[in-house]
């Protein structure tokens, strides 16, 4: 009986001596996980007297590599690193579309076919110049952009190429892209390092809101209230702060006439001609309180909306949509359709803006009056405490910066005024220092010399008029008898006049003033709002003296613990404090967690 043919050892690799005389190290390492096939690491050492002992040492390497599992497992490519990555990430409908959109159209065309195990620093330097060359990759010889990929006859919309290089903020969103997708292949074992945290991304961009003026904002409104209907959604943004996608989720359910409040809670979301029903853009629920000329507003708006509804013998149904071309509010408006009618009512105006900017400019003139960050962020559905708000939406605007310069400036002193140089001195002019000095005095007097700038040194203001230094030092020290300058040893002299005297006030006049009012202090009645990420929780009456801490503190902690919270919970809690009948807020606490 013939012996049955033995099976052949798997290769565990070793050192093998090549023709060139180099040592060749390889190690079987397991199975692709993907292919299948057999994955080994292999290296080369170059001949020479230490090649043996360095092969030995890489044989090492490789083997306590493959034992303790550190070795890159796959020849998985990273085209097939990002199927798996978007087949498993937890994305958003819209975010999975443009992850795959950038990724076939940026990625897989370039370095799609290298090996994940081979990406590197240098491979992804080379892939961000490749993106900043030409954002259609193009092979660098001449060619013609057409207007269409159909059978058509060219016309001068068919132009020759140029490349364009890919914007800074695409090329960062692919780099989130790819560290996202070998975040997973490090989890998965299929490197060992992400190569994504050794390249060089390009920088954020900086932020440039630009909202809309308050004279283009009026014009904006004006124009949209030819529709009423369009108009009552301009003025809902302006005053709100709203997403395009939550103007068309809203339904006339989520909003409280009667209290003022919209709850806003779903979006419309759209990607090409697809739109769907989705949560807001942070998953957030939140309330925006209107003033009462908005209530009036959308109460005329509503009455509108039920009047087209009686009209067709129906009424109108509490789940309809706010905004809508359907008479009974069945369907909602797409947010492609509100930006592009947005742009030919802006474009109408010849004003530069998008419907986004309406939020900067809800924003910024929330946060000119007055009102904290935190709040603005709560209105607008940011996270972080208010760091988004402050970053993208406030412009120029801050409440810090409103803060510093109410406390800076009333403690400088007062600066000097042109009015409040002494009168000309009639001086008759014989020496040279003395014509020198009455040049002088003209040119302050005419503005040429600033009120509050240094003069220039004595020797530039010779050798400007021609005369020595010793005139013109005469000269500056003539001005300063007459109060023009003011002459100190070792410091620059200034323009300055001197230190006018108190003007005297009649006692009849004095007599008419009214004393100003004296501050309040020690207990009163107050009326206290208290807000949790800028959403009114809770308001109560109390004594209590607005200017003690230590009495808001404890009244805001209460307040918290009365709400459910944890005392550590305190800093997304503010407290509003007023006069009750009186809408002036007197102060607002906020605290900081222990």
């Amino acid at each position: 009986m013939a012996k049955e043919k033995a099976k052949p050892k798997r290769q565990l690799g070793g050192i093998e001596t090549l023709p060139s005389g180099s040592l060749r190290v390889s190690v079987f390492a397991g199975r692709d996980p993907i292919t299948k096939d057999r994955v080994y690491l292999r290296e080369t050492i170059p001949a020479g007297p230490k090649a043996e002992e360095q092969a030995e040492t890489v044989l090492t390497r490789f083997r306590l590599e493959v034992y303790e599992r550190r070795h890159p497992r796959t020849d998985a490519t990273v085209e097939q690193l990002l199927e798996r990555h978007l087949a498993d990430a937890k994305l958003g409908f819209k975010t999975a579309k443009n992850y795959r959109s950038q990724s076939d159209k940026h990625i897989v065309r370039t370095i799609g076919r290298v090996k994940v195990r081979a990406v590197d620093a240098g491979v992804m330097d080379s892939f961000y110049s490749e993106l900043r060359r030409c954002r259609d990759h193009c092979n660098k010889k001449p060619r013609v952009d057409h207007r269409t990929d159909r059978a058509h006859e060219c016309d001068e919309r068919c132009k020759p190429h140029v490349c364009q290089a890919l914007s800074e903020s695409s090329i960062l969103y692919i780099h989130q892209i790819l560290s996202g997708a070998f975040r997973r292949a490090v989890r998965l074992k299929w490197v060992t390092l992400n190569p994504i945290d050794f390249a060089e991304p390009p920088s954020p961009p900086k932020p440039r809101p630009r909202p809309p003026s308050v004279e283009d904002a009026a014009a904006i409104v004006n124009e949209a209230w030819k529709d009423p209907d369009w108009g009552a959604l301009i003025w809902l943004t302006m005053v709100a702060g709203n997403r395009r996608g939550e103007l068309c989720g809203i339904r006339w359910r989520h909003v409280d006439l009667d209290r003022g409040v919209i709850h806003v809670q779903r979006a419309i979301g759209q990607y090409g001609k697809e739109t769907w029903e989705k949560d807001t853009k942070n998953e957030d629920d939140r309330r925006i309180v209107l003033d009462p000329e908005s209530v009036a507003v959308l109460s005329e708006h509503r009455d509108r909306c039920e009047q087209r509804a009686r009209g067709l013998g129906k009424k109108l149904a509490r789940d309809a949509f706010m905004f809508s071309r359907d008479p009974l509010g069945e369907t909602h408006l797409k947010p492609d359709s509100v930006t592009q009618r947005y742009s030919r009512l802006v474009t109408r105006l010849g004003i530069e803006t998008s419907i986004h900017k309406l939020r900067t400019y809800n924003a910024t003139e929330l946060l000119s009056a007055g009102v904290d960050i935190r709040t603005v962020a709560g209105r607008h559905g940011h996270g972080g405490g208010g760091a988004t708000t402050g970053r993208h939406y406030s412009a120029w605007v801050s409440e810090a910066d409103q803060r510093a310069a109410s406390t800076v400036t009333p403690r400088m002193p007062a600066r000097p005024r042109a009015a409040d140089l002494p009168p000309k001195v009639e001086f008759e002019p014989k020496h040279p220092f003395e014509k020198l000095a009455v040049e002088l005095r003209d040119r302050i007097y005419a503005g040429s010399l600033v009120v509050g700038l240094q003069m220039p040194p004595v020797k530039e203001i010779g050798r400007q008029n021609r005369v020595s230094p010793s005139t013109a030092q005469r000269a500056v020290q003539l001005l300063g008898e007459w109060g023009l300058v003011r002459v100190e040893p070792g410091r620059p002299t200034l323009v300055a006049p001197r230190q006018a005297a108190a003007p005297t006030v009649e006692v009849a006049d004095a007599a008419q003033e009214e004393p100003p009012a004296p501050m309040p202090f020690g207990p009163e009645a107050i009326k206290l709002e208290v807000r949790r990420l800028g959403v009114t929780v809770a308001s109560l009456e109390t004594q209590a003296d607005p200017s003690d801490t230590e009495s808001l503190h404890r009244l805001l902690l209460g307040a918290v613990k009365r709400h459910g919270s944890q005392p550590h919970e305190i800093d997304d809690f503010e407290l509003i404090v007023r006069r009750p009948g009186d809408d002036a807020i007197l102060t607002t606490y906020v605290a900081v967690s222990p």
